[in-house]
């Protein structure tokens, strides 16, 4: 299964990350992202988060405002088969970097903005399978850019 990298997101703490164009990605995370919050985000386990721009287009048929980067991913990704994607999954991406996904992410009251009603719990994997953010660690390091081939395996 093979997709593609809609969208490099990061902020200097907070939501929403904002497109870059490339960022470097090792196992402190994504360069030029910082977190505020280190007991909850970030780590080697949890360096870089995901989401699906296809889901992102689901819940905007919702209603939702949430956009690519919005709800703090790092890499919004489109084409792959989001259901599949779980702890465990491995992803290439550009042919070089490569990531394993380590566990779903917990959604927060601060993404409430973005959801109509302020159901941000609207993408939590317990209540909605296949509608969570991942979180990923860095196995290969290397630069991520917009539009580069997205690899499941």
């Amino acid at each position: 299964m093979s997709g593609r990298i809609e969208a490099v997101n990061i902020s200097h703490g907070g939501v929403p990350k904002a497109p870059v164009f490339e960022a470097p990605v090792s196992s402190g995370g994504v360069g030029g992202d910082t977190h505020t919050d280190l007991v909850r985000h970030g780590g080697p386990d949890r360096a870089v988060t995901l989401f699906s721009l296809d889901v992102i287009d689901a819940l905007q048929a919702e209603g939702h405002l949430v956009t690519a980067g919005s709800t703090g991913e790092n890499l919004t990704v489109s084409g792959v088969d989001w259901t599949m994607v779980a702890p465990g999954t491995q992803l290439t991406i550009g042919g070089t970097v490569r990531l394993e996904v380590t566990g779903y992410t917990t959604p927060c009251a601060k993404l409430s903005a973005q959801f109509r009603n302020g159901d941000f719990m609207r993408i939590s994997q317990k209540k909605h399978p296949g509608f969570s953010r991942v979180c990923a660690k860095v196995l290969t390091d290397g630069v991520v850019r917009a539009g580069d081939s997205v690899d499941v395996s």
